[in-house]
C-alpha cells in the first residue's frame, strides 16, 4: 500500500513537471531573446500582412502589431545605402535557399536614432507552391558595429602612429650619419635622439596619447643631468603628442648641446628652462644658459640646429630661435593653438621619485648623478640579453662594478650569495616574476631596484619597498634608483 500511494505521488509530480514544462520553456526563450536584444516578426505574404513582436517593437521603435502595407514596415526606415543590399537578401538569398541573413542600419521612427541591425529569416513555402510565410527575427548589433568602428580606427590609428614614427626614426639616422664623423659619435648621437623620442612616448602612453604636460617633458630630458645645474619652471600646459614629441627633441637637443660645449660642461654653469602662456593661445618657452664657457658663432650648422630652427616651431605651430651670446646660449621657442592638447586630457601621473625625480621649486630633478654607482659592485638580473649587454656597458662607463648577470630566476637566485652592493631586477623574466628572488635578497638584507616595461600606474611586484625604473630606461635613470636604494637599506639599518 505505501509503495502504490509513493508511486502515485511520483506520477502526480511528473505530470505537474511535464505540464509546467512548457511553459517554463517559453519563459526561459523570451528571457534569452530579450537579453540578447532579439526581436520576432511574421510576414504573410498570402494575406499581406506583417506582424511584429513586443520585443521587436522596443529594438526598432516600430509598433507592435499587425503593420500596413506602406509607411510602417522595415524597409521604409532602412539606410538608402543597404536598401540594395536587403532587397538582395530578400529577393535571391531567400528565394533560391529558404533563409537570408543580411545586416543593415535602420532609422527608427519613434525617436530618429540611426541602430544597426541583423536580420534572419526563413520562408515557410504556402500550399502548391503558392506564397508562404517568412519567419525571422531581428538583433540590435549597434554595439557590436560601434565596438568594431571604434577597433578599426585605433588599428588605423595605429598604423599612422607606427609609420610616422619608423618614418622620423629612419630620417634621425640617416641625418644623424649624415652629420657625424665616426661610427661612435653617431651611436651616441642617435642613441640620445632615440632616447628623448622614448621619453615622450613613455609621457604620452601614461595619459593614453591625449597629450603631455611641459614640465613632465622638461623633466624628462633634464632630470639625469648635471645636479643642481638645471632648473625649470611655469605653469601646467598640456601638449598634444605631435608637440610633445617636438619639444622633447628640442630640449634633448639643447641639452646634449649644453653638455658638450656650453653650461653644462662645467660644474659652474646654469641652465634655465621658463615657459608661459601667450596671450590667446600657445605658449612661449625660454632656454637660457650662464656661467659656462664663452659661446661664439658655432663655424657649421649641425643637425641639431636645423632641428630646432626649420623642424621644431613647425611641428609647434610657432618658431625656434636660437642664439650663440657670448654669455651662453639661448633659445627661444613659441607655439600657437594647435600644439595645445583637448582641455579635457588629464596631466601624466607622477613618475616615482625614485626613477626620475619630479622638480622642486624648479630645481634639478637630477639629485642622483651618475657618481652613486662609482665604485658600486651591481648586479643585472635581465632577460634581454642586448639590455643587459648595454646597461653592463653603461654601468661600466659610469666606473660600476658589474659581478653578474642572470637571465632567469634560477641563476639569479645561485647569484643571490655572491658578494655585490645592489641588484638591478627585470619585474619579468620570461614570463616569470621575479618576486622569488627579490624575496631571497629582502631576506638577506641586500637592496634592489626593480626595472620594468609596465606602465607608470604598475606597483612594484608584490609591493616590496623598492625604486622602480620604467623601461626605457638610461644609465642616469638606474643610477638615480641605485643611490635611492642604498640610502634607504642605510636608513634601515641605522633604525635597527
Amino acid at each position: 500500500m505505501r509503495h502504490k500511494l509513493a508511486s502515485m505521488v511520483d506520477d502526480a509530480r511528473n505530470t505537474r513537471i511535464a505540464s509546467e514544462q512548457p511553459a517554463l520553456g517559453s519563459e526561459l526563450a523570451s528571457l534569452a531573446l530579450s537579453a540578447a536584444r532579439i526581436g520576432e516578426y511574421e510576414l504573410d505574404r498570402a494575406e499581406d500582412r506583417f506582424v511584429v513582436s513586443e520585443r521587436l517593437a522596443a529594438i526598432t521603435g516600430l509598433p507592435a502589431g499587425e503593420l500596413p502595407r506602406e509607411g510602417g514596415r522595415l524597409a521604409a526606415h532602412v539606410h538608402p545605402d543597404d536598401l540594395a543590399a536587403l532587397k538582395r537578401a530578400d529577393e535571391v538569398e531567400l528565394a533560391e535557399t529558404g533563409r537570408l541573413d543580411v545586416e543593415f542600419r535602420f532609422t527608427r521612427p519613434d525617436d530618429g536614432r540611426l541602430v544597426w541591425l541583423r536580420n534572419v529569416a526563413s520562408e515557410i513555402k504556402g500550399a502548391a507552391g503558392g506564397p508562404g510565410r517568412v519567419v525571422g527575427i531581428i538583433e540590435d548589433i549597434s554595439r557590436r558595429k560601434a565596438e568594431e568602428t571604434a577597433r578599426n580606427a585605433l588599428v588605423a590609428e595605429l598604423d599612422h602612429r607606427v609609420k610616422n614614427l619608423l618614418a622620423s626614426v629612419q630620417s634621425l639616422a640617416a641625418q644623424s650619419a649624415r652629420r657625424t664623423t665616426s661610427l661612435d659619435a653617431f651611436l651616441k648621437t642617435f642613441a640620445g635622439r632615440l632616447d628623448a623620442m622614448a621619453s615622450a612616448h613613455a609621457l604620452l602612453m601614461a595619459t593614453r596619447w591625449r597629450g603631455a604636460e611641459i614640465g613632465n617633458i622638461a623633466a624628462a630630458e633634464l632630470g639625469g643631468l648635471a645636479p643642481g645645474q638645471a632648473r625649470w619652471s611655469g605653469p601646467e600646459i598640456l601638449l598634444n603628442p605631435r608637440a610633445t614629441n617636438a619639444l622633447a627633441l628640442a630640449l634633448h637637443e639643447l641639452a646634449t648641446n649644453a653638455v658638450k660645449f656650453g653650461a653644462l660642461s662645467v660644474e659652474t654653469g646654469r641652465v634655465e628652462v621658463t615657459w608661459a602662456r601667450r596671450a590667446g593661445a600657445g605658449f612661449e618657452l625660454t632656454w637660457t644658459e650662464r656661467g659656462g664657457p664663452s659661446v661664439g658663432q658655432p663655424t657649421h650648422r649641425g643637425f641639431g640646429v636645423t632641428l630646432l630652427e626649420r623642424v621644431t616651431g613647425r611641428e609647434l605651430g610657432g618658431e625656434a630661435l636660437l642664439e650663440f651670446r657670448p654669455d651662453g646660449a639661448r633659445a627661444r621657442i613659441t607655439a600657437d593653438a594647435t600644439a595645445m592638447a583637448a582641455t579635457e586630457a588629464s596631466a601624466p601621473a607622477e613618475r616615482p621619485p625614485e626613477t626620475k625625480p619630479e622638480p622642486q621649486e624648479g630645481a634639478s630633478a637630477g639629485a642622483f648623478a651618475s657618481e652613486a654607482v662609482r665604485g658600486r659592485r651591481i648586479l643585472i638580473v635581465e632577460d634581454a640579453v642586448l639590455l643587459a649587454l648595454e646597461l653592463e656597458a653603461g654601468l661600466t662607463e659610469a666606473g660600476a662594478r658589474v659581478v653578474g648577470t642572470a637571465a632567469d630566476v634560477d641563476e639569479a637566485l645561485q647569484l643571490a650569495d655572491t658578494s655585490f652592493d645592489v641588484a638591478v631586477l627585470d619585474a619579468n623574466l620570461n614570463g616569470a616574476s621575479v618576486t622569488p628572488v627579490a624575496a631571497a635578497l629582502s631576506a638577506r638584507g641586500k637592496p634592489f631596484i626593480f626595472a620594468t616595461g609596465y606602465g607608470d600606474a604598475a606597483p612594484a611586484p608584490e609591493g616590496f619597498d623598492a625604486p622602480v625604473v620604467r623601461k626605457p630606461y638610461n644609465v642616469a635613470q638606474i643610477a638615480a634608483a641605485v643611490a635611492s636604494a642604498l640610502e634607504r637599506a642605510s636608513a634601515k639599518a641605522t633604525v635597527a
